[in-house]
């Protein structure tokens, strides 16, 4: 049976652009009060040490923190998909404190799950200086990115994704955002037909991320209409490995669809563009909003490259890689 298309303009704040965005939409600046919450926990933490997996919400009251992380659900849920939290002190409480503080802030929007098959619940995100391909996933290089949702190759995507930034680039490294339902909008005017493509499955490298005897391809729509939302899953690099590994080409329809809307996606006037700094926390909604971030140039020193901590958010299924 066909799958259901939403042919209807999309509309709400998740419907954005970058011009309809104002300044202060999905920005959240940490309060004086949760500023005290954070240095306490901080300080808790270098007293009694935990692995950071370790950490419970329910071990510290931060009732200040609490209702920014429930208004950040909010904006996630109900406001325009995405959220900057400006900023964790990481020079003052150090490396480690900041990354146990984002991990139980994050604890407060939904539950982290695995992001590798091998149970990996915390991620960095670094150069490797290596080049992408099966195995080695993108965010581990230098290259530039195309609009993705992460984990779109596989089983069970995460509601929500994460990003602490501990260092910056030396140059580049340009974060972006897009809409999907503005991007659907755009599709549906300027190409209907296409778009109807992208509601039927297309094959995704799932990225040697499942057990030895597994299959290594899964298929799945860009586009799916689940109670009145869109949601979509995107990969650009995995659907051509996919459609490779499974030894088929990628029909003339299927080129032209994907094609197309990355076209969309990537017009200046689309996307959200901002640069990550340190203490930053970049949190969005993995199914109704695309993000990439441009190439960059590391700094020599390994201290100073380019860092980030990635965490997986999903309060549906178990917390296991494949939910």
């Amino acid at each position: 049976m066909p799958a259901a298309i939403m042919d209807q303009v999309l509309e709400g704040p998740i419907a954005w652009t970058r011009e309809s965005l104002s300044a202060g939409d999905g920005a959240v600046a940490l309060t004086p009060a949760c500023l005290a919450e954070i240095r306490e926990a901080a300080a808790i933490l270098r007293e009694n040490p935990l692995p950071v997996l370790a950490v419970r919400p329910g071990d510290f009251a931060m009732q200040a923190c609490r209702r920014l992380m429930a208004r950040v659900r909010r904006e996630l849920d109900d406001g325009v998909g995405f959220v900057l939290i400006d900023r964790l002190p990481v020079e003052e409480i150090g490396r480690d404190a900041a990354t146990a503080i984002y991990w139980l802030l994050c604890s407060m929007v939904a539950r982290p799950v695995a992001q590798k098959w091998d149970g990996r619940m915390v991620y960095d995100v670094r150069d490797t200086g290596q080049k992408p391909g099966n195995g080695v996933r993108p965010d581990i290089t230098n290259v530039e990115q195309n609009f993705h949702t992460d984990n779109s190759y596989n089983l069970c995507p995460p509601d929500y994704v994460a990003l602490l930034c501990l260092q910056t680039a030396k140059a580049g490294g340009i974060s972006r955002i897009v809409s999907f339902a503005s991007a659907h909008n755009e599709m549906r005017r300027r190409h209907p037909k296409r778009l109807a493509r992208l509601y039927r499955p297309y094959w995704f490298d799932r990225q040697r991320e499942h057990a030895p005897d597994d299959v290594k391809v899964v298929s799945h729509p860009l586009f799916e209409a689940d109670g009145g939302r869109l949601l979509g899953r995107l990969s650009h690099f995995q659907v051509v490995n996919g459609y490779k590994l499974a030894g088929v080409s990628l029909d003339a329809e299927g080129a032209a669809a994907l094609e197309a809307l990355e076209a969309i996606m990537n017009e200046p006037g689309l996307s959200k563009e901002f640069f990550f700094e340190r203490g930053q926390i970049q949190i969005l909604d993995n199914r109704r909003c695309g993000h990439k971030r441009t190439g960059f140039q590391d700094h020599s020193e390994p201290e100073r490259k380019r860092h980030l901590v990635r965490l997986w958010l999903r309060d549906r299924g178990r917390t296991f890689y494949n939910g």
